[in-house]
């Protein structure tokens, strides 16, 4: 399967793994990387030290391409990509941010970068600046897609923009890849169908979740972490929308936060203090729903417990092996076509 996503990462397939914070370990993304996809490493929850070791577990595992995310809002994110290039990831996915010093080091040893977007200002902020690509988030996706589903975002950027374009939000199937790149797309990220394989590190009781949930079982909030996020529904995710005296609660619950981050604490809740109430807002937000987010991946405790989750978990029926998703994706999307080319030859006759 070729496409200029393939042609532009060095990989067989057009299928890339999103950098999902505490989902997408070396294990999976070797995994992806392995059966012929790219797997995103994510490092937001990772010290600079973490971040190296991650890097040289992911090259272990694997010795095809892979990249690694980083959000740029996140505290100390500077010194995350300066590990990130010292160790020559072949890709770097940024977001929430802008990126333009972060193309030139990158290119600089060959690497490629992706920015991750959801609406076209950013897109056309993103392409010049340099980056090779983009991933265009729905608002079908787990966590932080954008205000306009899919279907519309993806053909709409793509021809807003010269450089390939990656759809992400709402795909799960062969189809989804099929319909993706009918809508001149690239390929697809996905992050909640990889999320429930063998290989992710997300507690089974969860993954079990993800399967019984149809696609009204999320809940789209700013409420969740302080961006436009979206959850699995459920007591965990409803406390955490309607908890108040949010920047009291961030400065204790903000410790578990800085360290992971490799942050100092006080420095962290400081910056939250005087950031401006907005921004204060969010980073509040964002560490108040740390340890709910590792509690339903790591304890699989949905009752306190917050799982990012998109609509598309309504259409996870399983837990398969990440080549066998990979390999059904494939023969699923070449179907699709074949289906679809017969349906308008058949309408060719006819007229």
């Amino acid at each position: 399967m070729k496409t200029k996503i393939t042609e532009l990462f060095g990989i067989q397939y057009p299928i890339i793994l999103s950098g999902m914070t505490g989902v997408s370990t070396p294990e999976l993304v070797a995994s992806v990387s392995n059966a012929g996809g790219l797997g995103i490493l994510a490092t937001g929850n990772l010290n600079t030290d973490e971040i190296r070791n991650a890097v040289k577990k992911v090259r272990q595992l694997t010795s095809k391409p892979f990249g690694a995310n980083l959000p740029l809002l996140i505290p100390g994110a500077r010194k995350k990509a300066e590990v990130l290039i010292q160790e020559k990831v072949p890709v770097l996915n940024y977001s929430l941010g802008k990126g333009d010093w972060l193309v030139q080091k990158v290119h600089s040893y060959g690497g490629k970068v992706v920015a991750t977007v959801v609406t076209h200002k950013h897109a056309k902020a993103a392409e010049r600046d340099g980056a090779d690509a983009l991933i265009v988030t729905g608002h079908e996706a787990a966590a932080h897609g954008g205000a306009v589903t899919s279907l519309v975002l993806t053909p709409s950027i793509a021809r807003a923009v010269n450089i390939p374009v990656i759809a992400a939000g709402g795909f799960a199937d062969g189809s989804g890849l099929a319909a993706a790149l009918a809508l001149k797309a690239e390929g697809i990220a996905m992050g909640t169908r990889f999320m429930n394989t063998l290989e992710s590190p997300v507690h089974e009781n969860m993954k079990k979740q993800s399967i019984e949930r149809s696609v009204h079982d999320t809940v789209y909030s700013d409420r969740i972490d302080g961006l436009p996020c979206r959850a699995m529904k459920s007591p965990g995710t409803e406390k955490l929308v309607k908890s108040r005296f949010i920047i009291f609660r961030a400065l204790i619950n903000s410790r578990d936060a800085a360290k992971a981050y490799g942050f100092p604490w006080l420095k962290l809740t400081a910056g939250i203090l005087f950031a401006g109430y907005r921004k204060a807002i969010t980073l509040a937000r964002m560490a108040n729903a740390f340890k709910p987010i590792q509690m339903a991946m790591s304890d699989g405790d949905s009752d306190q417990g917050v799982l990012l989750l998109g609509q598309v978990t309504g259409m996870v029926e399983d837990t398969p092996s990440v080549s066998d998703l990979i390999n059904r994706m494939v023969r699923e999307a070449c179907d699709a076509t074949k289906i679809l080319a017969d349906k308008l030859a058949s309408e060719m006759i006819q007229q």
